[in-house]
């Protein structure tokens, strides 16, 4: 997206969630540290209840490197941080050690951990009390074992109160209901993941059910017809169908309450 693009959908969802009671997480990361201190500051401009800060692709930088980028945007405005940890696109990786040195910084409260490591999951919640939330909806149960308090949903797009029921059968310490809940969303929380690179499959879904229009931008490419297929039998099988947008937008509304 453009920055006018960006700026107006952050606005748009402080617009939209905040009346509904939701806490609104505004992506604002960049490799470039001065960016992403102009993002942070935008979002909490426009209204929003914290930033995600996800680490800087491609520079690889040094752990010092990571510590000094998050620690200079938190230092920025007192706008709270959900750091965000996924090794598979920025090719660097924050560790347990560095999580722990910036969780001692008021504003920064939480992490998406993405690495698909229950080890780096551990060992950050060993280290500090930061709120850990999974990056990966197929592993929502399994960070949950070792102390991770909810997750950054994909598949609650499609699917927000079969997530929602999850988390609080997580909350709850009901362990049936979690494996039962967890069984049922795996297949199609992992294809979303899997079939193509996110958010390909997702928006592939989306359009399937009438509830967008499909389209992405290059780099990325539409689902090969192969992957539609598979989107298209797993939705069937989560029991998901193309509905009235009307009764699709209630539905969403009676979730988020």
């Amino acid at each position: 997206m453009s920055e006018a693009e960006h700026e107006s959908v952050v606005a748009c969802a402080v617009r939209t969630g905040k009346p509904l009671g939701l806490q609104i997480v505004a992506g604002a990361g960049s490799n470039s540290t001065a960016h992403a201190i102009h993002l942070h500051r935008l979002a909490h401009k426009l209204g929003a209840d914290a930033s995600l800060q996800v680490s800087p692709y491609y520079n690889k930088p040094s752990q010092e490197g990571l510590y000094r980028h998050f620690m200079s945007i938190a230092d920025s405005c007192p706008l709270p941080i959900m750091l965000y940890n996924i090794p598979g696109r920025a090719a660097v990786t924050i560790t347990p050690e560095t999580v722990a040195r910036l969780s001692a910084h008021p504003n920064i409260v939480a992490i998406k951990e993405a690495t698909g490591s229950m080890d780096s999951a551990s060992d950050i919640r060993r280290r500090c009390d930061i709120a850990i939330l999974s990056g990966d909806d197929s592993l929502t149960a399994s960070f949950a074992a070792v102390g991770a308090e909810g997750v950054v949903s994909v598949v609650s797009n499609l699917v927000p109160s079969r997530v929602a029921a999850l988390c609080a059968a997580i909350t709850a310490g009901s362990l049936h209901d979690m494996r039962r809940m967890h069984d049922a969303l795996y297949p199609l929380a992992r294809g979303l993941l899997s079939l193509d690179v996110n958010p390909v499959p997702l928006k592939t879904a989306m359009q399937v059910l009438g509830r967008d229009s499909g389209a992405v931008r290059l780099p990325l490419a539409p689902a090969s017809d192969a992957a539609r297929g598979e989107i298209e039998r797993l939705l069937h099988a989560a029991d998901l169908h193309a509905s009235d947008p009307q009764a699709l937008r209630a539905s969403a509304v009676e979730a988020a309450t």
